[in-house]
């Protein structure tokens, strides 16, 4: 098992102020020096409090020299975060909409978060923290797939066939220009998606075979290496705690210490742009508590937008209501990307991702209990101690069932003998085998019900009779993976861009997958590397392809029966 990587392991409190992995002496970026010599103070404006906003204000601070005083963010909520999110009690029951899963090759979010204290481990930074907790708790799934019969399935074989084989083989090596506008389901036969290699990886990952098959590429180059270990889940990381409480809260409190402004409640609805070819912005147009309000925009200003929001529109029910789907217009994020792009046709085409609900939704639920008895029955059903278990996928369900029971505690505050756990369903707008309905109509308790008609365990009633369970249906969760093409998601610093740059889920940069905290914190990185014109630049990303070694695990385990 992997341990700390030897440049995260320089204890936070020994770091200098500018500090990075890698280097051996402080040195002044190219920002810096420029920034002292004309004497500039710049402002930086931050559209968005998630975690792509979040990263790209430590790392103005920490790359570009900024003073955390001359940073705002702008958000509309009262709340940080973003997607990242996590909340709750015991008596009313705990929610979280999802939960991200690492790797080890998740470069910029442990370069970020090396230079962040833990809240959790005094002394050792986020990356340290995340690290360790790994080596304690790594995954060793025994019960990744569960049949119609409520049996274990063998998942060291893939599944595949030989037309499977040749089928990935050709997608990994497409170039992306032939894949414009195809669907994963356009490139491989009906049978591949019955293969447990799709089980696994659909659920893993939160992929249909409608979306797009250049995503599915991507994903596939991004994680080969994961191939030899993908049956067992042992080369996921996870967080000591959810990602709010294990990344989002510290990250926000080391802002917040150095001074960064955090205006809540506060909805940007324009970014004026200077007449002319380029894209340079002179001003913000928010709303606050009714009011308008116009925030000047120097030339010398930066400007970092989130566009777009994988859960927007969300909403939750409870243990005896459902969430009711919200299908009116997407949220502030949505409709700010669309005016911008309405302005410059370069700055992508919100339409593709936020225009066909029926392809991007589906649901999650969290369930809270003060009575051990499903964790016990799980732990004795899967095999594995609560929180070393992996994902649980119901793969006959109609619902596409997965469950995960997390380490305990999972939330910060979250008292001894609470426990919650965690689940959510691919085909939410499908009927279910034991409820009859869809997950989408279903109270909290109907979906545990399902739940339990499919684990088959004679406690089943106390389960129900003991738990909270808070359902969310999500519209746009997987609208970063629709068909898309070339174009249609805008540059990261878009071509002709003095201060203006994209950040976030929505943004384009080469080779890295979406629906990652890795992906919001490359495209932080970039932004800020980009309209700093630093020199150094973010970690490139990792090519387990490029390995013979890896391809030659990847190619057996292919093949393994």
């Amino acid at each position: 098992m992997p341990a700390v990587p030897a440049q995260w392991r320089t204890p936070v409190a020994t770091r200098p102020r500018g500090w990075w992995p890698g280097w051996v002496t402080v040195r002044p970026t190219g920002a810096r020096t420029a920034r002292a010599r004309r004497h500039i103070v710049a402002k930086a404006y931050l559209v968005g409090a998630g975690i792509a906003s979040l990263s790209a204000a430590a790392l103005l601070i920490r790359e570009g020299g900024f003073a955390g005083s001359d940073i705002t963010i702008l958000e509309a909520q009262g709340r940080t975060g973003g997607s990242l999110d996590a909340a709750g009690d015991p008596e009313n029951g705990y929610t979280m909409r999802g939960g991200r899963m690492f790797e080890l090759h998740f470069e910029c979010t442990y370069d970020l978060l090396s230079s962040i204290p833990s809240l959790d481990a005094p002394g050792t930074s986020v990356t340290q923290d995340t690290f360790a907790f790994h080596e304690d708790f790594a995954w060793n799934d025994k019960a990744r797939l569960v049949d119609s019969a409520g049996r274990r399935v063998d998942t060291r074989s893939m599944g595949f066939s030989e037309r499977d084989r040749l089928d990935l083989v050709a997608c990994v090596a497409s170039p992306e220009s032939r894949l414009d506008g195809k669907r994963i389901s356009d490139c491989f036969t009906p049978e591949f998606f019955t293969t447990n290699f799709w089980y696994m990886w659909c659920t893993t990952f939160a992929f249909e075979p409608w979306h797009s098959a250049i995503e599915f590429r991507r994903y596939l180059n991004r994680f080969v290496h994961l191939f030899k270990t993908f049956d067992t889940m042992s080369g996921i990381y996870r967080t000591r705690f959810n990602q709010y409480d294990s990344i989002v809260r510290p990250l926000q409190s080391w802002l917040r210490s150095n001074g960064v402004v955090f205006t809540m409640n506060t909805t940007v609805t324009d970014v004026e742009l200077a007449d002319g070819g380029g894209t340079t912005v002179t001003a913000l147009a928010c709303t606050r508590e009714g009011a308008d309000l116009r925030i000047p925009v120097a030339a010398e200003d930066l400007v970092f937008v989130t566009n777009g929001s994988m859960t927007a529109n969300s909403t939750l029910g409870s243990t005896d209501a459902p969430a009711v789907l919200d299908t009116s217009a997407p949220d502030a994020s949505w409709r700010l990307w669309e005016t911008l792009a309405a302005k410059r046709p370069h700055l992508g085409d919100p339409s593709v991702f936020d225009s066909s609900v029926s392809d991007s939704t589906w649901g999650s639920f969290t369930v809270t209990t003060q009575d051990p008895t499903f964790f016990k029955a799980m732990e004795e059903f899967s095999g594995s101690e609560a929180g070393k278990g992996g994902l649980i996928t119901f793969k006959d369900s109609g619902w596409l069932l997965t469950i995960v029971l997390n380490h305990q505690p999972h939330f910060h505050e979250q008292p001894e003998g609470t426990y919650v756990w965690w689940g959510y369903a691919l085909f939410p707008d499908k009927a279910g085998d034991h409820v009859g309905k869809t997950m989408a109509e279903c109270t909290g308790r109907e979906i545990l019900t399902e739940v339990l008609g499919h684990l088959r365990l004679a406690q089943s009633e106390q389960i129900l009779d003991s738990s909270v369970v808070v359902p969310a249906l999500m519209p746009y969760i997987t609208s970063q993976f629709l068909v898309r093409k070339a174009g249609d998601r805008p540059q990261v610093v878009p071509e002709g861009s003095t201060n203006l740059a994209f950040i976030g889920q929505y943004a384009e940069v080469p080779d890295d997958v979406v629906f990652t905290v890795e992906y919001s914190v490359r495209t932080a990185w970039t932004a800020v590397a980009g309209l700093l014109h630093l020199d150094r630049q973010p970690p490139p990303v990792y090519k387990g392809g490029h390995d013979p070694r890896v391809l030659l695990e990847a190619l057996h385990t292919m093949h393994r029966r």
